[in-house]
């Protein structure tokens, strides 16, 4: 099942995805399928133009990041990999949705994109087991951790280097029946294949790291974990394209613009 956030026009709404051919349509959802069943209205909308993808969800509360969880991109940025998972935070303020722009802010004049496996909560976990971890997760998508390097560098802490506004896009929905151990995380910079890397490489796999954040905090539904970037980053700049891949997924697209 892939649920989709989205609007044409008034407020956003939820649906399931269903393809037809070489169409794609979407099943309305009364409600917030995080918190209620997924019950279909009976409206159902082509996707095309009118519908907007929007972000398929807000975190209310969190988006925890995982950093060098891919032993060839901890070598490329020139560290060793941790021995336990690296942590850090991104505020909801953060997400954007499929097509929105990525607004590279003025204090920072390198910008790298970071495609990654995002995986979004379904209830209120707590100090979950590996085993019992999938039971606490309602599915996958797409996410591009779009990271200011020279603020990286020289502020230490990075919440201003990858916590600026535009600079979690996530999309273009939620599949729930994605099995994450061995997918394909790629990115494309105007075309061009830029990373291509596999889950089954990352350093620690979906189930620890949702029990390894769970002793620290309390996730919540709706809260995301991004799960960690194979090697091949690399700097976005004004007018270029990105796209970044799940396999089993989807593609998230995002224009670079420069805020003047």
């Amino acid at each position: 099942m892939r649920i989709a956030r989205f609007t044409t026009g008034d407020d956003p709404r939820f649906a399931l995805v269903q393809q037809e051919g070489d169409k794609t349509y979407l099943a309305v959802l009364g409600g917030d399928p995080l918190y209620m069943p997924a019950m279909p209205t009976g409206e159902r909308i082509e996707l095309g133009d009118g519908v907007r993808l929007l972000a398929p969800v807000i975190p209310r509360s969190k988006i925890v990041c995982v950093g060098k969880n891919y032993a060839d991109h901890a070598k490329e940025m020139g560290g060793d990999v941790p021995t336990t998972p690296l942590l850090f935070f991104k505020p909801n303020t953060a997400v954007v949705g499929p097509d929105d722009p990525i607004v590279l802010p003025d204090f920072t004049q390198e910008v790298s994109y970071e495609a990654e496996l995002a995986v979004v909560i379904s209830k209120v976990c707590k100090d979950v087991t590996p085993e019992n971890a999938p039971s606490y997760i309602l599915g996958y998508t797409v996410a591009n951790d779009v990271t200011a390097r020279d603020a990286q560098r020289t502020d230490g802490q990075w919440a201003r280097a990858k916590g600026f506004d535009t600079s979690c896009p996530l999309g273009p929905w939620i599949d729930t029946d994605l099995n994450p151990e061995d997918v394909a995380v790629r990115s494309r910079v105007n075309g061009e294949p830029r990373q291509d890397g596999r889950t089954r490489d990352m350093v620690f796999d979906v189930p620890f790291l949702v029990s390894y954040i769970s002793e620290a905090m309390t996730l919540l539904p709706g809260d995301v974990i991004l799960t960690g970037t194979p090697a091949g980053v690399g700097r976005i700049d004004q007018g270029d394209r990105v796209e970044v891949e799940v396999e089993g997924v989807g593609v998230l697209a995002n224009p670079v613009l420069r805020r003047r």
